[in-house]
């Protein structure tokens, strides 16, 4: 029997909510219209739907992950930007970013962003939370 995951194409949001930052987002998001069509996975928790996706959960926690509805995977801003296409009271935003151009810019913020969340969640000699 295939997984619902692998027959489903909704968007997939993959997100760390063992980051207080991260979950508070991602919950704003989820109480927004049209949140009940994309499927949320905490990626600190979910290793069986990870392994299903073929994500490693490393790599699921190092950078915010969004698969589109044809199922191909968007990382960074660029899956903010897409997950920001699917929810109307935020799709304005994502034309705003696309029309000017904005990725690269937030990408450089965010990238910064990952290194300073880095620096709060990993021990020196130890993995990251």
């Amino acid at each position: 029997m295939a997984n619902q995951l692998d027959r489903d194409f909704r968007p997939v949001v993959l997100y760390d909510g063992s980051c207080p930052l991260c979950s508070r987002e991602i919950a704003h998001y989820r109480r927004r219209r049209n949140a009940g069509s994309v499927c949320w996975i905490d990626a600190s928790t979910d290793s069986t739907s990870l392994t299903r996706l073929g994500i490693d959960r490393a790599d699921a926690m190092s950078i915010f992950h969004v698969r589109d509805a044809s199922g191909n995977w968007h990382t960074g801003v660029a899956a903010f930007v897409y997950l920001w296409s699917q929810l109307p009271a935020y799709a304005w935003l994502a034309r705003l970013v696309q029309m000017l151009k904005l990725t690269p810019v937030l990408e450089w913020g965010y990238k910064y962003f990952l290194k300073w969340r880095s620096a709060r969640t990993c021990s020196v000699d130890g993995p990251c939370h």
